[in-house]
């Protein structure tokens, strides 16, 4: 008589229902942690109750939130060879967002560091720099598409081995009723490219210090788009990226006095334009209290 293989433990609807219900203990190595009070990775002074937003995002994948004002937003080179394309919109008014070209003439400064500012096209703030350890950001270069994914790695598609940036933009921002036309440019953090003397780009020879992190306080409430792509400048042949951890929580608003506020006549003008506009919106910017589902 011929070997017959068992019965699988899924072969039933019964048992398939009774394996998937197995595998609720279990803890993929990218997940949104929920509830996010039972988050493990916050700053010893940050109590877990107080946490909003807690998740691992491997290479090639995308994550999103909403983050109220005061809170505070940390990602974290957990390998030292990660690359995050970030967008960032106004929540109450998303067709205000983050604006590349301001943040740098405004502030005189190219490279981003803390104590800086994420500028609206509305000269307002959205984010500022709280803290940051890592080697620099790039502010000048364009996120990947599919042609030059396809072109690269053979391969571009966003359901494929090697998902380009914008399309995992497209489909974070198609969940929230927004489409590719809100796609601005983006900056790429934990990669400092520098511009040399005779404009060309300069790829950074140390890679980010493993454990590296950049740490917003939301100025308003936000939206916030990530994804986690290899640099267009990389010039390694293979898609290489290693993840980041976000993790986010509530915190106390900016003060009158508060020194990033008070940094430059510009920053200082950036913070009162936020100001006046908070005046005639707090009825439903006090209304925000969790991220949404990202993916």
């Amino acid at each position: 008589m011929p070997d017959v293989d068992p019965p699988r433990s899924t072969a039933t609807t019964h048992a398939a229902r009774e394996h998937a219900r197995a595998q609720a203990t279990n803890i993929a190595e990218f997940q949104r942690t929920i509830p996010a009070s039972a988050a493990t990775t916050p700053p010893d002074d940050v109590p877990p109750s107080s946490v909003i937003w807690e998740e691992r995002i491997g290479g090639g994948n995308y994550s999103a939130g909403v983050l109220p004002r005061g809170s505070r937003f940390r990602l974290t080179d957990t390998e030292g060879d990660t690359c995050v394309q970030l967008l960032v919109f106004n929540h109450h008014q998303p067709s205000e967002r983050i604006n590349v070209a301001d943040i740098v003439k405004v502030q005189w400064q190219a490279y981003l560091d803390e104590g800086q500012l994420i500028l609206s096209d509305m000269g307002r703030v959205l984010l500022s720099i709280e803290s940051d350890t890592a080697a620099g950001h790039d502010t000048f270069n364009a996120i990947s598409n599919e042609s030059y994914n396809t072109n690269k790695y053979q391969s571009g598609h966003v359901s494929g081995l090697h998902p380009n940036a914008r399309d995992q933009f497209a489909v974070a921002l198609t969940k929230v009723g927004l489409n590719r036309r809100d796609i601005a440019p983006a900056i790429n953090l934990f990669k400092p490219v520098r511009v040399a003397d005779d404009g060309s780009f300069v790829w950074p020879e140390n890679p980010t210090p493993t454990g590296a992190s950049i740490t917003f306080r939301a100025e308003t409430d936000v939206r916030v788009v990530l994804t986690v792509t290899p640099h267009v400048l990389d010039p390694r042949p293979n898609y290489t990226v290693s993840p980041v951890q976000v993790t986010a929580w509530n915190g106390p608003l900016t003060e009158p006095d508060d020194p990033i506020r008070n940094g430059s006549p510009e920053s200082l003008r950036a913070f009162e334009n936020t100001e006046n506009w908070l005046l005639s919106h707090t009825s439903t910017t006090n209304a925000i209290n969790t991220p949404e589902a990202g993916r």
